[in-house]
């Protein structure tokens, strides 16, 4: 029996619309955990592929398709695996590699969940409030612009 464990790489896509409202969904493994897209680079996936797979996996949001921009944000961040996710990477993997994107979608853009919960478009400080890694609200932060109005 072979066990396939997850490459401790991932992409973080902070999802925002025009109103600058960010889309944050709630896990369904955990209820208090509410993020961005997020999601594990596959074997011999480049990140910027990963992101463009992971929000369409997870919201039905294609951005190719749509004619939305993903932005690299030129940054990555490291970070400690929480000890409930560690059995799914290799032994001894501490920390895994987090590479932040972010798109501008329409204001009516549709999502359709497939792995989680629920979801809410909120304004920054709300969504930056919510969300639960430390990562992800910086991210928010950084790259989702301020909107006057």
């Amino acid at each position: 029996m072979s066990v396939n464990f997850r490459i401790p790489e991932s992409a973080l896509t902070v999802v925002y619309n025009q109103l600058g409202q960010v889309l944050v969904m709630q896990r369904n493994d955990d209820p208090e955990f509410w993020q961005s897209v997020t999601g594990t680079l596959e074997l011999n996936e480049k990140p910027n592929e990963t992101a463009l797979r992971e929000v369409l996996e997870e919201t039905g949001i294609d951005i190719s398709k749509s004619g939305y921009r993903l932005i690299d944000c030129q940054k990555v961040n490291t970070y400690e695996i929480r000890d409930k996710w560690k059995h799914r990477y290799p032994p001894n993997t501490v920390f895994n590699t987090e590479h932040v994107f972010a798109v501008e979608v329409a204001n009516d853009q549709a999502v359709y969940l497939t792995e989680h919960s629920a979801y809410f478009w909120l304004d920054k400080t709300t969504a930056m409030k919510k969300v639960w890694s430390d990562t992800n609200r910086e991210a928010i932060a950084l790259y989702v612009p301020d909107v006057k109005g």
